[in-house]
Order: structure tokens, then sequence, then C-alpha cells
């Protein structure tokens, strides 16, 4: 535990308010805790007393926590239900993916937005939010602020559509009788799991379907999950390509997230410990702190942020997470008519 000795100050700090910020997520899941963790440490980023002794502790929790987490993450997915149920969803999700991070590329170039805000914006708006952000942040080498400002920006469009797509859905013609349909759109169209689950539910609730909507929309969302496994690995071959044409010294280990490996031996355990019989609420706990886990690194992220220069450049990544957002939308819909299920 020698590597703990500077920075267990750090890490018991973030710990501490993450507490908080993880029982207000539980009261308010529309924002989640995440958000909570973000602003409360861009909150108290400037009073932070001694932050010298603090800083490699912070450090520690924003970038090496979050691997953490995407790892346990890994014990959520068993592959073989999420493969079964959700491969119906499958053209849907791939479109969807696809669509976002063109949109993200392209308005990367008119907007000026920088690169790793623009693939972060892209990535956590067609995959899984936070997660997605947590996993890709690494791989690129995005520092605090990016990742701060692209969680910040996949959180404000959480929110709008967990309060609207329910009225959306009504207007737009969802079957009422089912939860078939629109709990595909959930799981497509919104990006966090907490958001997943309130609109699903209000879906559910508004026309008496008990949990159809929502047993729907998170399996779909389980499935989008598994897209940050292929999704990392080409960021980091990405990458490995630019260093090996910039350096003489390349290492593709090195430019290889070793974490997501790990992710996927998490996600096989899973599956073949559940084939054989062990209950999946076994690994229910390891699921918690995965989040948790998640809240902490956000938590220290948001003590590296700096508000004013977060508010001050947020128009351009807004326009930017907008235009991902609508043509998710656009295209998680026209799929559905495509493919007869609407």
């Amino acid at each position: 535990m020698e590597f703990l000795k500077d920075k267990w100050k750090g890490i018991l700090l973030c710990l501490i308010l993450a507490l908080p910020c993880w029982f207000l997520g539980k009261a308010v899941p529309v924002v989640g805790a995440p958000v909570f963790g973000i602003l409360l440490g861009m909150a108290l980023m400037r009073f932070l007393p001694a932050r010298e002794q603090l800083k490699g502790g912070i450090a520690f929790t924003s970038k090496k926590v979050l691997q953490y987490a995407v790892v346990l993450l890994g014990f959520g997915l068993n592959l073989s239900v999420v493969l079964e149920t959700g491969v119906q969803s499958l053209p849907i999700i791939c479109s969807t993916i696809a669509v976002s991070l063109i949109m993200a590329w392209f308005l990367r170039k008119v907007l000026r937005v920088p690169s790793n805000l623009s693939t972060l914006i892209g990535v956590g708006s067609s995959i899984c939010g936070g997660s997605a952000v947590a996993a890709t942040a690494p791989v690129i080498e995005a520092d605090d602020e990016e990742v701060a400002q692209a969680i910040s920006v996949i959180f404000l469009f959480n929110v709008i559509a967990a309060l609207i797509f329910p009225v959306l859905g009504g207007l737009i013609g969802f079957d009422t009788t089912s939860g078939e349909s629109f709990g595909i759109f959930a799981g497509t169209a919104v990006n966090d799991t907490s958001s997943v689950t309130a609109t699903a539910s209000t879906w559910d609730s508004l026309y008496g379907l008990g949990s159809q909507t929502l047993d729907k929309a998170v399996t779909v969302k389980l499935t989008r999950t598994l897209a940050i496994i292929p999704i990392t690995l080409v960021l980091a071959l990405a990458r490995a390509k630019r260093e090996k044409a910039s350096s003489s010294y390349f290492s593709f280990r090195r430019a290889f997230p070793m974490f997501i490996l790990w992710f996927i031996v998490a996600s096989l355990i899973t599956t073949v410990c559940t084939a054989m019989g062990v209950e999946p609420s076994v690994f229910a706990p390891l699921k918690t702190l995965s989040k948790f886990f998640i809240v902490m690194a956000m938590t220290a992220i948001g003590l590296n942020t700096d508000v004013v220069k977060l508010v001050k450049n947020g128009g351009k990544p807004i326009a930017l997470g907008f235009g991902c957002w609508v043509s998710i939308i656009a295209v998680s819909l026209l799929m559905q008519v495509i493919m007869g299920i609407m």
C-alpha cells in the first residue's frame, strides 16, 4: 500500500464528498449521483485547504478509480442474456452510434470544438452516458475539464429527455398497449441508465404496463453498453497509430486500454457463472461499487474543474451535444419504422 502513502488524504476527501452525492442521486435519479458529484466538487474547488497535500489523491481518484469503476461495470453484464434479448435492437443501436459519432466529427469541424471533448460527447451520447465517458477518457487522455464538460452536456439532454419523451412518445403515436417500441426508443435515445429508467417507468405508469417498457429499455441500454469495447479499442488503435507516426518510440501495450480487457473478463465471469447456476444477485454488490466509484471519480473531476471556465466555454459543446442527441432521436425513430416495430 506504499503507493497510497501520499494519496490517501485526497482519496478520503473524494470518498466523503461522494457519500451525500450518492444518496442525492437515489433521491433524484433523473439527475444522478455522478452529476451531483461533479457539481459539489466544482463548488468546493476554490475552497480546498492544503490543496497540494490532496492533489495526488484527487488525481488518482479521477483517473485510476474511474478505470476500476469501468472494470467492475463488467460484473453487471451477462453477455448471453444481453445478446439474446437485445439482438432485435442491435441494428438500431449500431445506427444511432454511427450517426452520433459522425455528427460529433462533423460539428467538431464546424464549431471548432476540441477533438477530445467532441469524442467524449459523441461516445457518451451514443453509448451510455457517464460510463462511456469514463471508459473513453483514459484512452484518449482527456483532461478533467473535458470530462466534466462532456458529462455536463450529456446530463442536460438526459434531463430534457426524461421530462419530454413520455409526452413526445404519445404525440408520435407509440403503441400504448405494449412497452416494446417505446422501450427500444428510450433505451437508444436516452443516455444514462438512471434517466432511461425514469423515462421508461413514466411510460409504464402512464399506460398501466407494469414493467414492460422498463424491462425492454434496460435490456437495450445494457446492449448499448457493450459498444464500449469496440469503440475504446478503435480509439486506442487510432492513438497508437498517431504515436507511432510522431515518435520513434512506440508501445502498443501503453496505448492499449488494459482496463477494458479486465472489463471483458468481468463480463465473461458473470456470464459463465450465471450459466452454471449462480444467482445474478451475487454480482449486485460489485455493480453497486462500480457506480459508487464513478461518483467518487466525478467528484474528483469536479475538484479539478474551474466552473467559470466551464460555463464560459459551454456554448459550443452544448450545440454539439444537441446535434448528436437530435440525430440519435431521428435515427432511432426511423429505424423502428423501417424494421416495422412502430
